[in-house]
């Protein structure tokens, strides 16, 4: 019987020791990100960071916009499907932070320099990241050309890195606000191929 009792704590144990050696590496990559300040970091990454709803707004709309001036169905029907993708990673981002409830780093970690100011609510996962990724994703898969798909994903990237450099988020946190927002803005993609197979729009030349 005490055998098979402690046979049960194997892998509670083991367990344990697994989120404590993820853990240490999480805050030591966020320590070695977050503790090198220079002025182009400050700079360049904020700016990234607090581009972040600008841009996953306005593209939408700029495509929207694009479509109605060409009289162009299909270019509407694309920004609808990606502010879908964008609104669906919103949801279960916020969704998922207010069931785990993690702290940012910079209130667990005294050594964590905070450089975000108004960083308030959960870490996980991160809403930046989750949105960055979403609108470069989506662009990658409808306008699938080198000189979309590399600035896109260099932004993106550059928003979850900052985010970890103000110290608000862990590595963790982004990677998975980045799978997030890829996979909504991939499956949004997919739905609208499907869509465009059972409905296909009418093209409508500029007269």
């Amino acid at each position: 019987m005490k055998n098979n009792v402690a046979v049960l704590f194997i892998p509670i144990i083991f367990l344990s020791s697994l989120k404590s050696a993820a853990q240490n590496i999480d805050i030591n990559i966020l320590r070695s990100i977050n503790q090198h300040q220079t002025a182009f970091k400050d700079h360049y990454l904020g700016f990234c960071v607090s581009s972040v709803i600008v841009v996953n707004i306005a593209t939408p709309i700029s495509i929207f916009a694009d479509g109605l001036i060409k009289r162009d169905k299909q270019l509407q029907r694309d920004a609808i499907y990606m502010a879908g993708a964008f609104l669906a990673s919103t949801i279960i981002v916020e969704g998922t932070k207010y069931v785990v409830n993690r702290t940012r780093p910079f209130v667990t970690y005294p050594f964590i320099v905070n450089r975000d100011n108004e960083s308030g609510g959960n870490s996980f996962p991160s809403a930046h990241a989750s949105a960055a990724f979403t609108t470069a994703t989506s662009l990658a898969l409808y306008y699938p050309k080198w000189y979309v798909i590399t600035p896109a994903y260099i932004w993106a990237a550059s928003v979850g890195w900052g985010r970890m450099y103000q110290g608000a988020h862990y590595p963790s946190d982004i990677l998975v606000g980045a799978i997030v927002g890829s996979a909504s803005a991939w499956v949004s993609y997919k739905l609208e191929k499907k869509m465009n197979k059972k409905h296909p729009v009418a093209t409508n030349p500029i007269l």
